[in-house]
């Protein structure tokens, strides 16, 4: 049977610093701020991260990767010691086929680390295991019985079941849980979608969902066979 944070122990915090030695899963869900009231500071980003802020055409989409990978680079600062500017990242192997655009991770430190956004909400999610967190917004009817289709068969069945109305929430949170694995193995949708079954945990494998907000579902994966405290953040360490 799946988890969620209200069945698994899950620990709130306000944001406080945390220590480098992680014994448990931290995650932060993180709500965009307005960009008129809290104007976004871009000195931690790269070179590489401007460039591609600046190629989204909407404010909205700018203002959304800018925060989610400053916060990603404040958090991980927080935990390594080191200047969130400074930070490097690299490419694990790709457990496919062995090449360099497997899972994110920092270059010369741990821990591990997954980084997921969409509309106003950002999750961070680090452990000293590899990790994936998703999170989605539930879609329209339609959109979820067409991508339905290219999920495994006990998760097709399971969405069917669902009275018409709880469909596309049945779809958002194993769609959730699905992205979250895939982005912990380091494959991504690269790997067939009807491959795994991710209504309970997969071997070596420790999927949870989590409670972000009202219009989103919300998963996390760590590569770790026992159980984990998991530990929910709703603002940034200070």
């Amino acid at each position: 049977m799946s988890r969620s944070v209200g069945e698994a122990t899950v620990a709130l915090s306000a944001g406080r610093p945390v220590g480098r030695l992680l014994s448990d899963v931290r995650v932060w869900a993180l709500r965009v701020p307005d960009a008129s009231s809290a104007p976004l500071d871009l000195s931690v980003l790269d070179r590489e991260e401007r460039r591609r802020m600046e190629t989204f055409v909407r404010d909205a989409d700018r203002l959304l990767y800018g925060f989610a990978h400053s916060s990603l680079r404040t958090i991980l600062s927080g935990l390594t010691g080191i200047a969130p500017e400074a930070l490097c990242f690299a490419r694990s192997s790709c457990p496919g086929c062995g090449g360099p655009h497997g899972r994110p991770v920092l270059s010369t430190h741990a821990p591990e680390f997954s980084l997921s956004y969409s509309r106003d909400m950002v999750l961070v999610a680090v452990a000293s295991e590899p990790i994936g967190v998703d999170v989605e917004p539930t879609p329209e009817p339609e959109v979820a019985d067409e991508l339905a289709r290219i999920l495994h068969p006990a998760e097709r069945a399971e969405i069917e079941a669902a009275p018409p109305a709880g469909r596309p929430v049945a779809f958002a949170r194993l769609w959730a849980r699905k992205e979250a694995y895939l982005k912990g193995l380091g494959t991504g949708l690269g790997r067939d979608a009807a491959t795994d079954d991710v209504r309970g945990d997969l071997p070596g494998w420790r999927l949870t969902d989590l409670s972000v907000g009202t219009g989103y579902a919300a998963a996390l994966a760590v590569g770790c066979p026992v159980a984990r405290l998991v530990r929910v953040h709703r603002a940034l360490p200070v």
